[in-house]
């Protein structure tokens, strides 16, 4: 910062310094220029290249030894740092510059020092869908080529190389053509171009493809599960549940075509795109992290604990306590007036002509100026009008003391004077606010609401920025949004009346009262209003006028914001005190002419300035285009924000330039203010006899930790600092410790400036609070002492008092953020930010940083604005060498890291960004970045330790621990069977063949099955002779058309509906084995048809019983395209069958035999088929007979899907066995009308109703709106007792609730629905029933749920879970909850594996390669100690029983069955069983627009998938969102985070995500992402 007219050349050209040093002077200041041309674009890069070499050819020996690389890369670094530039365009001019007033050409240097230690580390770029560019830029679609990032992606490629390089000269190289064909297109997830997937899906490529697939995967070792970069070297997911993954098929994800999946050992498809950019995240992630805290977990979950142990080696202060510090006394003025009035009134009457403040328009010509005279007659009359002609119901609408808003624009600064002296005049109390543009403003909501809280019933502007404002319909002006109603008078208009003759405003003598009240915003963003009294504005007039020298009748040009803090102290207060001419500056003209405050500085010869460094950078850039300004009769330079120590660098910068104008180096004085503290400390000007001022140059690791370190070893990092000069006359300062009580600090330590004075703000309106903890903090000594009887008001500056009691400053209170202990400066971090060729990427340097609390810790995010010509890579790299020098400057990592389109960020009033509200946007997802970038892994070093596995206890041990503890040992059962006596007539059968002939005999016309259409009637019946009838003729066609076999198997490929009844029946009767297959879709054959073919191929079906529709379905060309329609069974259609004979009916030998096949794909994408035998078919419907006390006279209503599980079961095999009605709705006429189901229900009076939570759900979002219309078409629910939602997993309470509570309206009892829970081993394991108690509700601690553990909590408690009983327990059927390790039973309300005793067990698995041995431990197991006994089928899900205080039915206590999750789904991270539902439900209400989400891991990294149902601009919005969430809620750092379109996530018939097919689908590169980001 010191050397700043070489301009940054050390570092340009040669990487030391030394070498530099050899270089002449005037061949650097040449080199220079040349920058300078460059970066205006006076000059080509070619035309600089040349000029440049000749320049340095004679001196090129010297720099000989420099690599090559590295010459060239300093060359595009020189650029960003090129002399401040100023060319003849303005326009272009202001795009390109950064902003200089966090430049210093030793920091820049530090900086790039930082990233050259670093090597380029490859990181995954984020993939996006071209329509989400939110500037598709020429550069953006360039080829890629070796220096892209096809390059890194092909890192993975490469490593496959060596091992054969014979699969890579079948492959045609990318050419131009196809990379052009991918950018049309809009190919998805990846800039590389994979050439696997450019081929035909014919089969003769896919080895090809599959072998460079292969390839691509030889660096993650092909034969072992993926890699584990936890640092945890678990077994892979399987390994500790000994369930085989290889029970049953693998299921290829529907549609995906064979030649860009394959599978890696582990049964994982893999393709080079995806997988390549998760290896590279697992790269990045494998290398040392910066080491994280101690900390542990409480076991009992009290709360997360970061006992962070402070670094032996840290820097700590060690000087002695500090003293505090006077300023000079106030001096005594002999006719100093007793107020500010008296003032006015003075030079009103004695000076009228004497001007006190000229206006300029945007051209920078006076418009007018404003004299004494006019300004004290002007005000008078104002406040005349004020408190006599404005009244409602002859009330006089203002009292003295009343509050009154003043909306001016910042370019008209004469009727803002005449307003705020009329306010004053009248005894009212102006409070100066911005002037709302729209509606949504940044922080117009925040001022609204301290307009409230002052109550503001009145708002003077002027008529041109009344016309402006916002209009109603009714022309009034709008309320605007957050604001209380106001009334707006325009103080230039024709209602201001000349007061009488003998009306005169009573001036008093300063007393306590308030004079005005500034706003101020805080960090948080809330707006608070300051207090200012009489005697303090007096006080501080006095005091500027003092250090400043003022004098009468000086000049002086204020270019700040007039309002409020230093443009209102010293432009239209002190001014008015000494009798000075103000020329005010407007923000308008500063923008269109950034030198007009130097032009008025020489033609009005200005003794003094008020500017900010912004105004000095900006008429650097401009300075070439003025020759002949002088400086000169400058004597005070006040630089208003001297307390931001980045403004040295723009002072600095300044003198350079314009000293040669008249400008002399002490001219310049930086001062300090707050808006609490008013002005803290200023140098004075030269004449006073001050010390010379000071620079000091700190060690920026030594200020986070509070210490000031002059730097010695660290060259790098180093902050370097002004003094602001000397504390105020009258004013006693002292700092203090920043958190806790406000001790003193030690002499080298930095803290918060507190000062006590007679010039300070009062309070903050209304907030008496934290008033107390600001204005009227009590500095103590170490003993403990105060320091003095005196209240100080605490000024958010920090700094620390150097040698000759200067003051110096190195950040504010607003900027500060703490992290892991230590406190870092948003504008060092922006500085350092922008050293990072800001000019290439980042718009006219707007860059905001801030932090944000997840995870009980602060983190750090930066949002810059993205110029529109940046390329994506180009952007991507830069942000990434953004965190490399954040991390090796401050030693801090940035938690997120957002570009937005420029343009885009919320601006504050007078230029600047609006910090709290972009942090605002950010929080709620409204932010709308372009390019995010997220770094978790390597900033959240807080998270709990992962979970140790403690060893195993022995049985013995175990089971005399459960008897210690006096626990009931977790097991329950329903009611038994054989003592249930009813009079069940279909028990004495023992086939159901048998039944159905019964019932056809006995009650031939009783009708079984109603099946309803989308309109509501009925479109078939069977009774129980017709459906016999029909099945005898499908069992003749079997035998005599089909020539089966008994024993053989039959696929039955039917719509819902009676045929696919009648053909089942028809198989039993004919000695075949029938497989119910839901038909392929019409529209969507190349995902459905592979499944049936599948089904019909593993369960070795010989015949398809199908009908004559989708029989042409199955051997249409377009179904030829998805299958091999040569390669399917005899197929018979069974629409017109002949009338038939008599048959005889095939008996089982036993009724072990095999009854049917029930196949189904879980959530895992695992095609399973069980087996159920004649006795487990009968068993299955008596218990439910039982559970629901079905007889023939009852009506049941059905909306399930026919083909598997319990649905199969009430569709098929129910109604025949209990002879009971249903009335069958398929769930695929639910999509024509949502209303279908619950009229059915109302029409048919129906007590027990069936659905599957995709139709609750479909019923929920379909119908919420609309409960009025059904109850208008007289849709009663009253009738309903109970409806079961039949399910496969944990019960979906929200839903149920939700469900319940919008069809309440139409009669819906709220204890009617509860939910089911069967699973492959046993259809129905609980079912609610008619009788017995109310499902119970239980709520969980999540976090002691991961450790695998039960812990109930209340409802509310943070961190809870609410958990549904799943339904009571069938009669016949036992449940043991045993522990997944070993395999002994658990305790009662202790979580383990829920198995299951039944004679309605299914009794294996049907494969296709016969490996019972493998997986028949899921059906017949047993306890390992205990009752070793009992054989068990072990469902695959975790759970707990608890026993209740309810009684059931038998008069027992009533044991509750709660289903926690799938074991197979269970996600293992850091040591923790988690539930996918768990943090998809955090997630999901992460942001509005999230509609649904899933998770899945890949090499242990947390992928999460999110469908958008907003705009595309919103899909960026959702990273930070759904990482922060995790974070919080559930201690995981997120890896990859998925963006997709709605309905892109697989959801089964039943209702549930299918979560391994998304997996596949996202690996194999077919989801078509809007976004891919991958955490880092």
């Amino acid at each position: 910062m010191a050397e700043r007219n070489s301009t940054g050349l050390l570092m340009m050209l040669e990487p030391s310094p030394v070498i530099a040093m050899t270089l002449p002077v005037e061949v650097r200041e040449k080199v220079a220029e040349l920058e300078l041309e460059l970066s205006e674009g006076d000059i080509t890069q070619k035309g600089y290249e040349k000029k440049r070499a000749k320049l340095l050819a004679p001196y090129t020996p010297q720099i000989q030894g420099v690599e090559p690389s590295l010459q060239k890369d300093n060359r595009i670094q020189s650029l960003s740092q090129a002399a401040p530039p100023g060319s003849k365009h303005n326009k272009s001019r202001a795009t390109n510059t950064r902003d200089e007033r966090f430049r210093s050409d030793l920091h820049t240097e530090a900086v790039h020092a930082a990233l050259a230690k670093y090597k380029e580390r490859k990181m995954p770029m984020p993939s996006k869908r071209r329509s989400v560019l939110v500037q598709s830029s020429i550069e953006a679609c360039t080829p890629p080529d070796t220096s892209s990032a096809s390059e890194d992606e092909g890192s993975l490629r490469r490593a496959g190389r060596m091992v054969s390089s014979t699969p890579y000269q079948n492959h045609p190289a990318p050419n131009v053509e196809h990379w052009f064909n991918r950018v049309i297109q809009g190919s998805s997830t990846s800039s590389s171009a994979s050439s696997t997937s450019s081929h035909p899906g014919g089969r003769g490529h896919a080895t090809t493809a599959v072998l460079a697939d292969l390839m691509a995967y030889t660096q993650i070792d092909n034969h072992s599960a993926p890699p584990d970069v936890t640092g945890l070297s678990e077994h892979s997911l399987h390994a500790d549940r000994d369930r085989p993954p290889v029970a049953s098929v693998k299921v290829v994800p529907r549609g995906y075509n064979h030649s860009s999946v394959m599978e890696t050992a582990d049964g994982v498809p893999v393709n080079s795109r995806v997988s390549s950019k998760i290896q590279q995240l697992l790269n990045t992630l494998k290398r040392p992290k910066r080491p994280s805290l101690r900390e542990f977990f409480i076991d009992d979950f009290e709360e997360l604990v970061d006992v962070q142990q402070p670094d032996p080696n840290q820097p700590k202060a060690e000087g002695n306590q500090m003293s505090p510090l006077a300023g000079e006394p106030l001096g005594v003025v002999t006719n100093w007036p007793p107020s500010l009035l008296a003032s006015l009134q003075r030079w009103g009457i004695t000076q009228p002509r004497s001007p006190c403040l000229t206006a300029l328009d945007n051209a920078g010509k006076p418009v007018y100026t404003l004299t004494y005279g006019k300004l004290w007659t002007r005000s008078q009359k104002l406040a005349f009008t004020l408190l006599n002609k404005l009244s409602t119901r002859n009330e006089p609408l203002l009292l003295p003391g009343d509050r009154v808003a003043l909306v001016f624009p910042n370019s008209d600064p004469v009727m803002f004077m005449v307003a705020f002296y009329g306010c004053l005049l009248a005894e009212l109390i102006p409070v100066p606010i911005e002037v709302p543009l729209t509606r949504k403003d940044a922080g117009s909501q925040q001022i609204g609401f301290l307009l409230g809280s002052c109550g503001v019933t009145l708002a003077l502007t002027t008529d041109a920025c009344q016309k402006g404002l916002p209009k109603a319909q009714t022309g009034e002006v709008v309320t605007f949004k957050g604001w209380p109603r106001l009334l707006w008078f325009v103080t230039d208009g024709k209602h201001v009346v000349k007061p009488p003759k003998d009306w005169h405003p009573t001036i008093r003598e300063a007393n306590n009262e308030i004079a005005y009240i500034e706003y101020k915003t805080s960090k948080e963003g809330s707006t608070m209003g300051i207090t200012v009294s009489h005697p303090a504005m007096l006080a501080h007039c006095h005091a500027l006028t003092q250090a400043c020298g003022y004098t009468e009748a000086e000049t002086i040009c204020n270019v700040l914001d007039f309002k409020r803090d230093a443009g209102l102290w010293h432009g239209v207060l002190t001014s008015v005190m000494t009798r000075m001419h103000v020329i005010s500056i407007p923000y308008s003209l500063m923008k269109v002419n950034p030198l007009s405050w130097i032009q008025k500085v020489h033609t009005y010869k200005a003794r003094v300035a008020v500017v900010k460094s912004r105004d000095m950078h900006w008429s650097l850039l401009a300075q070439r285009d003025q020759r002949d300004v002088s400086l000169s009769s400058l004597r005070m330079l006040i630089v208003t924000d001297g307390a931001n120590p980045w403004s040295i660098s723009s002072c600095d910068a300044f003198l350079n330039v314009f000293q040669a104008r008249g400008l002399r180096p002490e001219v310049i004085c930086p001062c300090a203010s707050s808006a609490e503290g008013m002005t803290v400390a200023i140098r004075r000007p030269p004449e006073s006899g001050v010390p010379p001022p000071g620079k000091a140059v700190l060690s920026m690791s030594g200020l986070s930790h509070s210490v000031i370190r002059v730097d010695t070893e660290e060259k790098l990092s180093v902050l370097t600092v002004q003094d602001v000069g000397q504390v105020m006359p009258g004013a006693l300062v002292c700092v203090v410790r920043v958190e806790g009580t406000p001790y003193l600090c030690q002499t080298d330590e930095v803290g918060e400036i507190c000062v006590s004075s007679g010039s300070t703000g009062m309070a903050y309106y209304g907030l008496p609070g934290m008033t107390k903890n600001t204005f009227q903090t009590i500095p103590v000594r170490a003993s403990g002492g105060p320091i003095s009887g005196r209240p100080f008001t605490r000024t958010s500056l920090l700094g620390f008092v150097g040698p000759d009691n200067l003051v110096f400053i190195v950040g504010r209170m607003d900027g500060l953020m703490t992290v892991c202990g230590r406190r870092h400066n948003a504008d060092d971090v922006v500085a350092t930010a922008l050293a990072v060729e800001p000019m290439k990427f980042v718009y006219r340097g707007r860059i905001a940083v801030f932090s944000v609390s997840v995870l009980h810790d602060e983190r750090i995010v930066v949002v810059a604005e993205q110029r529109p010509d940046a390329s994506e890579e180009g952007s991507f790299q830069w942000m990434s060498r953004v965190l490399q020098a954040i991390d090796s400057i401050h030693q801090v990592g940035v938690y997120c890291l957002a570009l937005v389109p420029a343009n885009t960020m919320p601006k504050a009033p007078l230029g600047g960004i609006h910090i709290s509200e972009t942090k605002q946007r950010f929080l709620e997802g409204a932010l709308h970045p372009c390019n995010v970038l997220m770094c978790p892994h390597s900033c959240v070093t807080n998270l709990p330790k992962p979970r140790q596995k403690q060893p195993e206890v022995g049985p013995a041990s175990m089971i005399v621990g459960n008897l210690v503890a006096g626990k009931r040992i977790a097991q329950a059962c329903g009611r038994d069977v054989a003592q249930l006596e009813d009079n069940d007539q279909a028990r004495k059968f023992l086939y159901m063949q048998d039944v159905l002939q019964w019932r056809a005999q006995a009650t031939p016309d009783h009708a079984l099955f109603l099946v309803l259409n989308a309109k509501g009637t009925v479109s078939s019946t069977a009774s129980c002779l017709q459906l016999q009838k029909r099945a005898e003729r499908v069992a003749v066609a079997l035998i005599e058309k089909g020539r089966l076999n008994p024993g053989d198997h039959v696929a039955l490929v039917y719509p819902p509906g009676i045929d696919l009844i009648a053909t089942f029946y028809g198989c039993l009767y004919a000695g075949c084995v029938p497989v119910t297959v839901r038909p392929p879709h019409p529209q969507n054959l190349a995902t459905t048809l592979p499944t049936v073919k599948m089904i019909v191929e593993v369960s070795k079906s010989v015949c398809i019983l199908t009908t004559q529709a989708i029989m042409k379905l199955l051997k249409s060309k377009e179904a030829a395209a998805a299958v091999d329609v040569k390669s399917w069974p005899m197929v018979l259609d069974t629409d017109d069958l002949p009338r038939t004979k008599r048959l005889q009916i095939y008996k089982p030998p036993t009724p072990e035999m095999l009854a049917y096949l029930d196949f189904s794909v879980s959530t895992m994408g695992i095609l399973a088929g069980v087996k159920m035998s004649h006795a487990a078919t009968s068993a299955l419907c008596r218990s439910i007979k039982l559970q629901c006390e079905l007889y023939p006279s009852r009506q049941i209503a059905i909306c399930l899907d026919p083909y598997c599980g319990l649905g199969f079961a009430l569709w098929c095999l129910s109604s025949v066995y209990s002879g009971h009605q249903s009335i069958l709705v398929p769930p695929l006429e639910l999509d024509s009308n949502v209303s279908l189901w619950l009229s059915a229900v109302s029409q048919y009076k129906v007590r027990i109703t069936f659905c599957s939570y995709s139709v609750m759900e479909m019923c929920t979002k379909g119908l919420g709106t609309q409960t009025e219309t059904l109850r208008l078409r007289n849709i009663n629910l009253s009738c309903v007792r109970t409806c079961m939602v039949v399910a496969e997993e944990r019960p979906r309470i929200t839903l149920t609730q939700s469900f319940s509570k919008i069809f309440k309206d139409l009669g819906l009892s709220p204890r009617a629905v509860s939910t089911t829970f069967g699973c492959r081993v046993n259809m129905a394991v609980c079912l609610q029933g008619t009788s017995g108690p109310d499902p119970t509700t239980v709520y969980l601690d999540m976090r002691a749920l991961r450790h695998e553990r039960v812990r109930m909590v209340e409802r509310g408690s943070p961190h809870s879970l609410s958990l549904m009983e799943s339904g009571k327990i069938l009669p016949g059927v036992k449940v043991v909850i045993a522990n997944t390790e070993t395999k002994g039973p658990v305790g009662d309300s202790h979580l383990g594996e829920v198995w299951v005793s039944s004679p309605h067990n299914a009794t294996g698995y049907y494969t296709v390669y016969g490996e019972d041995a493998l997986h028949a431990d899921h059906f017949n197991t047993k306890l390992s100690f205990g009752d070793t006994q009992t054989v068990w089928a072990r469902t695959g899900y975790l759970g707990f029983l608890r026993r209740t205080e309810l009684t059931d039915a038998s008069g027992e206590r009533h044991d509750a069955l709660y289903v926690v999750g799938s074991l197979d789904e269970t996600l293992e991270l850091r040591g923790m069983r988690y539930h996918p539902i768990d943090i998809e439900t955090s997630v999901i209400r992460s942001h509005k627009s999230i509609a649904e989400c899933a998770v899945f891991t890949w090499t242990n990294l947390l992928v999460v998938v999110v469908e958008l149902s907003g705009s595309e601009q919103e899909a960026l919005d959702l990273v930070p969102l759904v990482t922060n969430v995790v974070l919080e809620d559930h201690y995981l750092i997120v890896g990859v985070v998925v963006v997709v379109d709605p309905g892109v996530i697989p959801i089964n018939s039943r209702g549930q995500k299918q979560r391994m097919h998304l997996r596949d689908g996202f690996l194999a590169d077919q989801l078509d992402p809007i976004y891919v980001a991958y955490n880092m």
